[in-house]
């Protein structure tokens, strides 16, 4: 039952925030997608490291 109503609550949130602070939205969304983007690299580099060590 919580977890239904926390769900539900975070919808409202998010659907609150874009549609009164859409700018604000986009710069979070763009935040993370390049955080993401930056942890991939950094995972990729980890590898190709890795991989040339042992070669």
């Amino acid at each position: 039952m919580i977890k239904k109503i926390l769900t539900w609550g975070g919808i409202a949130f998010l659907v609150f925030f874009v549609a009164f602070r859409p700018s604000a939205a986009a710069d979070v969304v763009k935040t993370l997608g390049n955080t993401l983007v930056d942890v991939a690299g950094g995972i990729g580099d980890f590898f190709s490291s890795l991989v040339s060590s042992l070669a």
